[in-house]
């Protein structure tokens, strides 16, 4: 493929990919978009978020052996702030009318995202767009969600089908089309794992909130800008391979009932605190409380297996009294 070289500040599609002790699977990302997606139409700008191994060496390495300088640079921060405030660190940089957010551990097996920027430019009314993001066999994974609100903690704690009807408003998943992916649709919030989000949005409402750490900070900036009157669509004939798990052990740990990292739990806290205030943060966790309640009653009868983490009950309440100052407590 001939390439031709593009400026993070003119080119008319801006990547940005956020890499923390995961250079293998950085390398291999933009090895993929190196063979399937028209660089020349892109710049791609990659963060390292001072990772403690030899992940900006080994990069940079591999963008110079490689020559993927033409279209590939390297940014090092000199701390890691987390996934907002790496991906912040790119975006100040950046100009392009669309700017696309990817996780390291992603693949592109296709042009999807020129593609997604090209469906972009059809569809002006939206201004943020995610792409179906699937297994490495192909099985589709759920990216598309509503709002977290305080009663979906009661939901998400009792992990009960008959709670779970009840309050269909206060469940999280997107409805899917049968496959665990979804068809077009409007949701509320998109997984970040990649993400077109459109210059004009961030003009409007400004950069992803740092004080998030890792986790809620999607949610945070999609409501923000549903907020601000925007829309927000999900166009399943572009496809991403998310592996998940690439810098990050939540997902992992909560499948096996360990307990969840501190981030996580401060992530959660701001963002009842922002978005509903200290009283909201208090309904979701009594909400929580109610529900864990109805789960150990399921469990203690030996009908399932526990459904909370490991320290959960103490840990929701570690930032109620601080939820909107620092990110670790």
């Amino acid at each position: 493929m001939t390439t031709t070289k593009t400026s993070p500040s003119t080119a008319s599609l801006s990547v940005v990919v956020l890499n923390y002790n995961s250079f293998e699977l950085t390398i291999d990302l933009l090895r993929s978009l190196a063979e399937h997606e028209l660089v020349d139409w892109m710049s791609v700008i990659v963060v390292d978020n001072n990772s403690p191994n030899d992940s900006y060496q080994e990069i940079k390495n591999a963008v110079a052996s490689n020559r993927w300088d033409a279209w590939c640079r390297i940014v090092k921060s000199e701390q890691n702030g987390g996934f907002s405030a790496g991906n912040n660190l790119a975006l100040v940089e950046t100009t392009s009318t669309h700017v696309i957010l990817l996780n390291s551990d992603t693949l592109v097996e296709a042009p999807s995202l020129t593609r997604l920027s090209q469906i972009a430019d059809e569809q002006p009314d939206a201004a943020i767009f995610s792409p179906r993001l699937q297994w490495a066999d192909g099985t589709a994974q759920n990216s598309c969600f509503r709002f977290f609100r305080p009663l979906t903690e009661l939901v998400n704690a009792a992990g009960s089908g008959p709670i779970t009807r009840l309050f269909p408003a206060a469940t999280v998943p997107w409805e899917t089309d049968g496959q665990g992916g979804h068809l077009a649709c409007e949701p509320d919030w998109v997984s970040f794992a990649c993400v077109l989000i459109r210059r004009e949005v961030i003009e409007q409402i400004g950069l992803m909130d740092d004080d998030f750490f890792m986790y809620y900070e999607d949610i945070d900036f999609c409501r923000r800008a549903r907020n601000a009157g925007y829309l927000i669509r999900h166009v399943p004939d572009t496809k991403v391979v998310h592996l998940r798990g690439g810098s990050s052990p939540v997902k992992s740990l909560q499948t096996q009932r360990k307990r969840r990292p501190r981030y996580y739990y401060a992530a959660r806290a701001r963002y009842y605190a922002k978005h509903f205030g200290r009283f909201g943060l208090f309904r979701a966790n009594c909400f929580w409380l109610l529900g864990r309640g109805i789960a150990f009653c399921r469990e203690a009868g030996g009908r399932r297996p526990p459904h909370a983490c490991e320290a959960e009950w103490k840990d929701i309440w570690i930032n109620f009294w601080n939820p909107l100052t620092g990110r670790h407590r």
